[in-house]
């Protein structure tokens, strides 16, 4: 009989499955080298203080090689760092450090589509039609007399056509190939074994240098349906958005469970739990399941969760679907509310109108929203998550309150989103603005130059880290005794059990913790010890946009 693993978990305790992650956007995290641009030295400096918090992991967004056309998720060597974000070495030193601090690393990964740089392309791009090189890629004749319209409808995820017409190696208008989202990033071909077998490589290549998984990048994608149907997305949903019953041709088609079941296999191949988490933008949650069943994914991002309204009644039934549907599955529930492609939610939660998905906030959007609010209502639907069973991710600059950057000039705006669309959506920059760390500091601390890629709000220096480290009150303490406590009280791998409350108002315990979040309900008597609030309240009523973590009666 073969050896038993001694420090193998037991079946159900899994640390993913009670995890809190802390998202690191690493062009924004830490700058090192004073170019203005976050790198990974700049992230392994850093490391301490997210200890300090009580995380168990990090992701990394891309930090791959790539012509940095829609931020590195354009990718143009999947086996390698980019210059900008430091060498290998960097990245091993990194990750050393973290394991050293008890953090593990999960990194992005890119697989629906590659840079148009990327050698694969390149030689795509100077062979013939049908030949192997473009069978790795979504090519196709276009329609028209001549050939000179798209095979198809489809629009693309930031804006304008999702397909481009190639000019041939003899100089003549050709083929068109397909990209879900920029025209840098063509569309792999899924249904080809070698791009299959190309990325189980890949794979293998980060999980050998140490990896504890991956995030994967439009999880939803990557197979097309046949005959590639016209079809319109409808401009109310969410640009990624894909759901069961209006099924979209290029979103969430039943094929990508085999490529899952795949990847499975090969992070099972590796000691110490290696994880698959999903960027499945799939509606509802009974379909989102599908992808963290037991021989797919380990975690799913809740996006139902991070979309659902300031609102008890519509908070409190997503919570319930969500811990049902996926324990159908035997699978954790996770719960996010911010990250690099949605709306900040110390600004979203206070804004008069909804934003979908990868619209962005600036200037001249309706309802702009009021700062104190949403922040207010920022720090109480932290609150609320980190009590809740399963696993919990952080976006960076959260634990400090840091609302939408709004105010960024047009020409100094980068997401392709933004100049696609003619500035008609402001995309998403407003959410990946530099950290800032010391508030005295040339660019707050964030690049020891003043260099920052994006601008940085002048609010930054009040919300620096330093500024709120020690101090009672801050979002950065609240952050603090909160992840200590879901730690110590063992809150992720709890249950919970709804109580009684007044409209507006939502209370639950898990473990010996009673949580009451006031929404928008009257003010509401708080009997116990205070835990942890979000927000400061005099006597013990709870005010609205309040919750407050108190011990539970025995």
């Amino acid at each position: 009989m073969a050896p038993t693993d001694a420090t193998a978990p037991t079946a159900g305790t899994e640390w993913w499955r009670s995890s809190v992650i802390y998202q690191i956007y690493p062009r924004s995290f830490a700058d090192a080298s004073g170019d203005g641009i976050g790198d990974l030295p700049g992230i392994t400096a850093r490391l301490e203080e997210l200890a300090d918090l009580a995380i168990d992991a990090v992701w990394l967004s891309p930090f791959y090689r790539s012509p940095q056309k829609d931020a590195g998720y354009d990718v143009s060597d999947f086996r390698d760092v980019d210059p900008i974000f430091g060498s290998l070495a960097d990245f091993d030193a990194m990750i050393e450090r973290a394991h050293s601090l008890g953090i593990r690393v999960i990194v992005d990964i890119v697989p629906n589509h590659s840079s148009d740089q990327h050698p694969w392309f390149q030689a795509a791009l100077a062979a013939a039609p049908g030949s192997p090189e473009r069978e790795r890629y979504v090519f196709r004749d276009g329609t028209g007399e001549n050939g000179e319209l798209p095979p198809n409808n489809w629009e693309s995820v930031f804006g304008g056509p999702m397909w481009t017409r190639v000019t041939e190696p003899d100089g003549t208008p050709g083929q068109w190939y397909l990209h879900i989202f920029d025209t840098a990033q063509p569309d792999l071909n899924w249904e080809l074994e070698e791009v299959r077998a190309e990325f189980d490589d890949v794979l293998r290549f980060w999980l050998d240098r140490g990896v504890d998984g991956f995030r994967v990048d439009v999880a939803h994608g990557l197979i097309k349906a046949p005959g590639l149907p016209d079809f319109v997305q409808s401009q109310e949903e969410a640009s990624m958005g894909g759901g069961a019953a209006t099924q979209s041709p290029y979103w969430a088609q039943d094929g990508v469970h085999e490529i899952w079941r795949r990847w499975r296999r090969v992070t099972d191949e590796y000691p110490g739990d290696r994880i698959l988490a999903a960027e499945a933008w799939v509606y509802p949650l009974e379909f989102m399941a599908r992808w963290v069943r037991p021989d797919e994914m380990h975690q799913t991002f809740n996006f139902g969760y991070m979309e659902a309204p300031w609102d008890g009644e519509a908070l409190r039934q997503v919570i319930d679907d969500s811990l049902e549907t996926f324990g159908a599955v035997g699978a954790p529930s996770t719960w996010v509310l911010s990250n690099h492609d949605m709306i900040r939610h110390a600004t979203r939660l206070s804004l008069g109108e909804d934003a979908p998905q990868g619209h962005g906030v600036g200037p001249e959007t309706p309802g702009l929203p009021d700062i104190e609010e949403g922040i207010r209502r920022a720090r109480a639907a932290t609150l609320l998550m980190l009590a809740l069973p399963g696993g919990a991710y952080l976006y960076q600059g959260e634990e400090l309150g840091l609302p939408e950057a709004i105010d960024i000039p047009g020409d100094a705006r980068q997401d392709p989103t933004w100049h696609r669309t003619e500035g008609e959506r402001y995309g998403r920059d407003g959410c990946r603005v530099p950290l800032p760390w010391e508030a005295d500091r040339a660019a707050y601390g964030f690049s020891s130059t003043g260099e920052t890629w994006l601008p940085q709000p002048d609010l930054y220096g009040v919300l620096a880290r330093d500024r709120q480290r020690g101090t009672v009150g801050s979002t950065l303490e609240m952050y603090r005794d909160a992840l200590r406590l879901r730690r110590e009280r063992g809150l992720g791998a709890g249950a919970i059990a709804w109580r009684d409350a007044p409209a507006g108002v939502l209370s639950l315990d898990n473990g010996g913790v009673r949580v009451i979040a006031n929404l928008d309900g009257a003010p509401v008597k708080v009997h116990g010890e205070v835990l942890v609030a979000s927000s400061p309240f005099d006597g013990d009523l709870l005010p609205p946009d309040t919750t407050v973590w108190v011990r539970a009666a025995e």
